[in-house]
């Protein structure tokens, strides 16, 4: 295979939206992701990555999200990745929220992830430099934004990369993930029983560690279906209450899960962005 292969090229509201697959050393397996370039990408463009939920791939957001005429008016380049390692002999689970498609953005350490489910190192490290690659005049300046496990994802990178990422945003991110089901299951698999070695990965705990003040904003439907039993945000909302960065919670009255949410309010959140 190619080290980068381009698979699909559209022109959407004046940017260009680019669907690629490379191999991945870090995986261990091919992958694909999206990049939107807005028009003016070559006078300078800052670079905002969208991450997706359980069973989701890089065709959601950049499908059903509705951001790219945003984006293209606030000259945003927005990058999309998969959401897990995949293929034949890649692990999986049959349940939709472990395995592929559900590598949760961290590093897995325990059999039989650990071979494959590089997601951190895959996104902070390897596609962010062919993403950088691909850009024609990067600014130099990110943020960082997801829904659900990639909300998760979002708040997780952000936290970790200060430096790096100016803003963090979520819609119904697992906020808690270590007193939930969801991520309960994925740390067991992926990290092992020892919850001593979570501790790296939690929201929870990096919110109390922080000495940043990385801005924060959060969209939650209070109709999304899985709201409270794996969203709930009290424990979230304390924590960044007791630490340096600041937060804008929004409680949206009659909104669900799904990528209608992520539609309407997905220009206060590049907004908010560009902003930062």
């Amino acid at each position: 295979m190619p080290k980068i292969e381009l698979i699909e090229e559209v022109i959407v509201h004046g940017g260009t939206q680019q669907r690629f697959r490379h191999q991945s050393d870090t995986l261990k397996c091919p992958m694909v992701f999206t990049l939107y370039l807005p028009e003016k990408a070559n006078e300078g463009t800052d670079l905002v990555w969208f991450l997706s939920g359980l069973t989701c791939n890089d065709q959601n957001f950049a499908t059903k999200g509705a951001y790219q005429q945003k984006a293209n008016e606030l000259n945003l380049a927005i990058a999309i990745p998969d959401t897990s390692p995949r293929g034949e002999d890649i692990a999986d689970d049959e349940n939709y929220d472990l395995g592929q498609g559900a590598g949760f953005y961290l590093n897995a350490t325990a059999e039989p992830w650990s071979e494959h489910f590089q997601m951190y190192d895959y996104i902070t490290e390897e596609l962010s430099a062919v993403v950088k690659d691909l850009m024609p005049n990067f600014t130099g300046v990110e943020s960082i934004m997801g829904h659900s496990m990639g909300g998760y994802g979002a708040l997780q990178i952000g936290l970790k990369n200060p430096e790096r990422f100016k803003s963090i945003s979520a819609y119904a991110p697992i906020s808690n993930p270590t007193q939930v089901p969801w991520g309960q299951k994925a740390f067991t698999n992926y990290l092992g029983d020892d919850q001593s070695t979570w501790v790296e990965w939690d929201i929870i705990s990096l919110l109390g560690k922080s000495q940043a003040d990385t801005p924060i904003l959060v969209t939650q439907g209070d109709s999304d279906n899985f709201y409270p039993e794996q969203l709930k945000e009290t424990a979230f909302v304390e924590a960044v209450e007791n630490s340096n960065h600041s937060l804008d919670y929004r409680m949206e009255t009659g909104y669900d899960h799904s990528y209608y949410t992520i539609q309407t309010f997905i220009g206060d959140h590049l907004e908010f962005h560009k902003q930062a």
